[in-house]
């Protein structure tokens, strides 16, 4: 997540899972602007939580505070100006609030993960004056969700998720949550944009609205005007910690998801497909003949993994998972992760032109699923061996054989074979895509190559059938894949 954004406190209802079976009812004052909420509002308020965390956290203090005052301004800067080599532990609770919503009568909690990370103890008030105890079930960092649980004495009054799929840019919202810590607080707004991607995990598909979120709404409820809850509230843009009116949920279809895992094992399972992947741009589109930039461009396999196992191929461009329409490069992990672990599914990809249907069975994700993204790349200062060889100049770069000396000088792997950039010049479209000295081509257009005057009759013919770009299949000096469209024409 980049700067600007600022993580608040957030809480989730855990058992409503089900997502609502009809879509929403109209309601003849969304026509027109919700009039009053206020009997929606005080139906849920009940069912909305204040979370409290508290942590112990070491602090070091070798010199008292300046004399006659307990709680001066300026405390931590006093701490630190006066530590010294002698500093002695001096342990500390540190608190926080945030929000969450109750999905169960039984005493299930949702919440954001930010919200009771490293917490000690986890307290949950209620808006009676009720406070219990929670039980962290589960938690999720790459989605942001937790999962609690109370014991309370009487049966609570949860609330229900609905789809968030069908919510339309305009659409009235309402938040409900503690914002600043000052309790129960109802907001209202529209839903101002769908799918924003704010880049704090790998599956980041947010909603977003202008209803006011700020501090401490983190983990409480977005609810449609049917009282359902469409959203968990997570994140907010802002200079200075308040509302202006960008503010970011957790749609129901993620969370319910998430949450369904974590109550039954306590942790989530997603599927895993083995693979690096890159976005297609309009260039690469371009160049494989797509109308549109879409789907995930496969730049890399991970050995034994269930894509190579199944037959996907480096340089397949992904177009459909398991039926479900891949638009772009950041669908698929999401879309891969959500299916069912051991099953075989189909995978459309798009190869030489042709769509091609590939069975593969969902593997397990352990680890992290890398992101083929082009990585900020030096120029390889490296030395050439002299030797005769006259350089082919092609589309800004010059191009050799791949010689042992060649080799050796780049430290490049024995099993790469292709056709070696030697230079680049500094203001030519292969600088502007990142190729460097060291890089080397293995196919142009998808057809191997192994000569630079492969190259040369490739980027003759691509030319000769009207194309405009040519897509390169790249690798570095260890072996990693990517790929670039070049521009034929100036």
């Amino acid at each position: 997540m980049t700067s600007s954004v600022r993580r608040m406190v957030t809480m989730a209802a855990v058992l409503a899972l089900g997502l609502a079976a009809a879509p929403l009812a109209p309601v003849a004052a969304q026509e027109i602007g919700p009039r009053s909420v206020a009997d929606l509002a005080e139906k849920l308020l009940g069912s909305v939580v204040n979370i409290s965390t508290s942590q112990r956290v070491e602090a070091r203090r070798a010199s008292p505070a300046p004399e006659g005052e307990e709680d001066v301004p300026f405390q931590e800067f006093f701490d630190d100006f006066f530590e010294d080599d002698g500093a002695r532990p001096d342990p500390r609770r540190v608190q926080s609030l945030g929000s969450g919503f109750v999905i169960s009568a039984d005493g299930v909690v949702i919440t954001n993960n930010h919200v009771i990370k490293d917490a000690d103890e986890v307290i949950v008030n209620f808006s009676n004056g009720d406070k219990l105890a929670a039980e962290v079930i589960g938690r999720d960092p790459k989605t942001d969700l937790a999962v609690l649980r109370v014991a309370p004495d009487e049966p609570l009054e949860p609330v229900k998720f609905a789809p968030s799929d069908h919510l339309r840019i305009g659409d009235w919202v309402m938040a409900i949550g503690n914002p600043f810590g000052l309790g129960g607080t109802v907001t209202v707004g529209i839903i101002s944009a769908r799918n924003r991607n704010l880049q704090s995990g790998p599956y980041d598909d947010f909603l977003q609205t202008d209803a006011a979120i700020n501090r401490g709404n983190s983990g409480g409820p977005l609810f449609d005007m049917n009282g359902d809850v469409v959203g968990i509230n997570t994140a907010i843009i802002s200079p200075s910690g308040g509302s202006i009116g960008i503010g970011f949920a957790i749609p129901s279809e993620i969370a319910q998801s998430v949450i369904r895992q974590l109550l039954e094992y306590g942790e989530t399972r997603r599927g895993w497909l083995g693979v690096r992947i890159q976005e297609v741009t309009e260039d690469v589109a371009a160049s494989l003949g797509l109308e549109e930039p879409t789907g995930a461009m496969i730049a890399g396999l991970t050995e034994d993994g269930p894509a190579e196992k199944g037959g996907i191929q480096s340089g397949d461009v992904v177009l459909k998972f398991d039926g479900r329409d891949v638009h772009s490069m950041r669908e698929l992990p999401r879309i891969v992760a959500e299916s069912e672990i051991g099953r075989t599914v189909d995978v459309t990809v798009l190869r030489a032109g042709e769509k091609v249907i590939v069975p593969v069975e969902v593997g397990e994700l352990v680890e992290e699923e890398a992101r083929a993204l082009p990585e900020e790349l030096e120029k390889d200062e490296t030395t050439e061996a002299v030797d005769d060889e006259i350089g082919v100049a092609v589309l800004g770069m010059e191009l050799k054989s791949l010689t042992d000396e060649r080799r050796q000088s780049y430290s490049i792997s024995q099993d790469i074979d292709g056709v070696l950039v030697t230079s680049v010049e500094d203001t030519g479209r292969a600088a502007e895509k990142r190729i460097v000295p060291g890089d080397i081509i293995l196919e142009v257009g998808q057809r191997e190559v192994n000569s630079p005057q492969d190259v040369e009759e490739r980027i003759a013919r691509l030319k000769s059938d009207g194309r405009k770009t040519a897509l390169l299949t790249l690798s570095n000096s260890a072996g990693d894949l990517r790929f670039t469209a070049l521009r034929l024409e100036d």
